[in-house]
């Protein structure tokens, strides 16, 4: 019998006959499964358990899903395999997954490359690259060849490690299955992934049940388990079909929270708490706190931090970067609590390159407890969303007017606010004329070119869009991609005090593969005072459960409610603003 393949496989085996079909130039084809792709991985119950409970009828239900893909997906379930993506493979036999993650290499410069140099893998791709032949190819020269090693090398330093967005849809089904087991009490995941960063190495499941032997065969036996690589009386090892490894550990409930406190980490944290205790005269293990032989705390996490002499320290800022001391002090800032948003200022729809209509994207925004929305699709210099023009962004406009109307009507407590994602162009211009910039409800710009400026360039070529008198906030500001692209080079403390000077907001994008700000710049704007906001960046309608990763940054970076802007009713948030 064929194995079941998980969510992941199947949207990545969709992500790749996107590519194949976006090489022989098919049009509209490639968008649709991107989209049906990306709504695959974030789904919250398998597509397998989807199928059982109601056929071919129940997988059209999901968003972005036809009679054709349904199809596709069921044979995927029954068989393991999909005739129509085994033809693509043999027409164009590479490695169109590892390729395509390479910076600057699209599914069209990968038939390029196939075609006049044979290349099928990323080692290939490297090997002609050190070798000068990239540069002889039509359209590419020495920086696109410096490019593409610069991105292999990249990947090279980031392999082994997973983003948070991507391992969370896994991580919960696993753990709501083992939850549903008899008996167990408890169910925590514990390390990078409870310190919400923003990549993960593998998942640490811990756990108090009465059988342990029934809880570790329900997850070993879990549909995305790959291979169970070991197994003890309380302990089990697995490889997932996404890639990462997982364990879980059965605990009695006398050490559950010495056990959390320690597979939390971070390391460096764990060393200094651990000095600490020592000090005591103390020792701290994975299995308590201990006076000698007595055993003096470890049912909880806060009796070990209460006994040491400290407050409780929230996962997201064990890094020994100062949360100690001041635990110690009673200082620790009362962090942004999850959920505390009531609007998202960057909502992409299908009037570029979004899956939904406005009025979809904002009924899935209520039914996820916000109260208003932005919509920023790109503008015009962005020409592969098939970015907004003046005219464009009128009609649109009225479109929102209408919903609003509507909303009023029904007496919903919804608001769209109109805005775009404006284009910082090269000289730090905007692309969108003022006199269309004045009927916005707000003014959202962001770099999407020219990313091999100089530092200094860069920061100018920002800084001078900031100064433009209509502009509220500043998106993704090092435009990085986790794990595919680094930040672009930029001085952002000098940014950062350009905001607070000329009152613009800096967005903390909550896209699982952005998560930009990263924490430390976080951390520095809350110390200048600059005002914040914390957006989805959602270009679906369940985009917007990446607002909580977008949270659990600022978190990491210290960010407090009065911190973020978007924690305001809509029109405190938009007295808020710069006018």
């Amino acid at each position: 019998m064929a194995r079941i393949p998980s969510n992941q496989e199947i949207a990545e085996i969709f992500y790749t006959i996107a590519d194949f079909l976006e090489m022989d130039e098919i049009p509209f084809k490639p968008r649709a499964y991107q989209r049906v792709a990306a709504t695959i991985e974030s789904l919250g119950q398998s597509l397998a358990d989807i199928y059982n409970e109601g056929g071919i009828k129940a997988l059209n239900s999901v968003p972005g899903v036809g009679v054709s893909i349904a199809e596709k997906i069921e044979e995927l379930l029954k068989t393991g395999k999909l005739a129509y993506y085994e033809k693509l493979k043999k027409k164009m036999p590479v490695d169109v997954e590892a390729l395509t993650a390479v910076e600057g290499v699209g599914p069209k410069t990968i038939k390029l490359l196939w075609k006049k140099l044979k290349v099928r893998t990323v080692a290939d791709l490297e090997q002609a690259a050190r070798a000068g032949k990239i540069r002889t190819l039509p359209r590419h020269g020495a920086r696109a060849e410096q490019k593409i090693l610069r991105s292999i090398e990249f990947q090279k330093r980031s392999r082994g490690r997973f983003m948070l967005g991507a391992v969370d849809p896994v991580a919960r089904r696993l753990t709501d299955a083992i939850r549903k087991v008899p008996g167990v009490e408890e169910v925590v995941i514990a390390g990078s992934y409870r310190r919400r960063q923003e990549t993960v190495g593998d998942i640490d499941i811990l756990a108090i049940a009465k059988n342990s032997g029934r809880t570790l065969d329900v997850f070993c036996k879990h549909p995305d388990v790959l291979e169970v690589t070991g197994r003890g009386p309380t302990k089990a090892n697995v490889r997932l079909s996404a890639g990462i490894e997982a364990d879980l550990r059965v605990l009695p409930p006398a050490s559950f929270g010495a056990a959390l406190q320690y597979f939390t980490g971070d390391k460096t944290h764990n060393i200094e708490i651990r000095k600490i205790a020592i000090k005591k005269g103390w020792k701290l293990s994975e299995y308590g706190l201990f006076k000698g032989e007595k055993h003096i705390a470890g049912k909880t996490e806060q009796e070990i931090y209460q006994k040491l002499g400290l407050d409780w320290i929230p996962p997201e800022l064990r890094s020994a970067a100062g949360e100690i001391e001041a635990a110690a002090k009673h200082a620790l800032p009362q962090l942004i609590p999850y959920g505390s948003l009531k609007g998202d200022l960057q909502v992409q729809t299908n009037w570029t390159d979004g899956a939904a209509s406005i009025a979809a994207m904002a009924e899935a925004a209520a039914k996820n407890g916000l109260s208003y929305i932005a919509i920023t699709d790109h503008t015009r210099q962005l020409a592969m969303t098939g970015g907004l023009t003046e005219k464009d962004l009128e009609k649109q406009g009225k479109e929102i007017e209408a919903l609003n109307s509507k909303y009023k009507i029904l007496h919903r407590k919804f608001r769209i606010l109109k805005s775009a994602e404006v284009n910082i162009l090269k000289d730090g211009m905007l692309d969108i004329a003022d006199a269309a910039l004045k009927k916005l409800d707000l003014v959202c710009v962001a770099v999407h070119s020219h990313f091999n400026l100089s530092e200094s360039e860069m920061t100018n070529r920002i800084i001078r869009a900031l100064k433009h008198p209509l502009v509220n906030v500043l998106f993704h500001p090092t435009g990085r991609l986790i794990g595919r692209r680094e930040p672009y080079p930029v001085d952002i403390l000098k940014i950062l005090r350009a905001a607070k000077e000329y009152g613009v907001a800096v967005e903390i994008n909550g896209s699982m593969e952005r998560l930009d700000l990263r924490d430390s710049h976080i951390r520095e704007a809350v110390k200048l005072g600059v005002k914040l906001v914390v957006d989805s960046d959602a270009h679906a309608p369940h985009h917007y459960s990446w607002l909580e990763l977008g949270v659990a940054q600022a978190r990491r970076g210290w960010a407090t409610e009065k911190d973020i802007l978007n924690t305001l009713p809509c029109e405190a948030f938009l007295k808020a603003l710069k006018r």
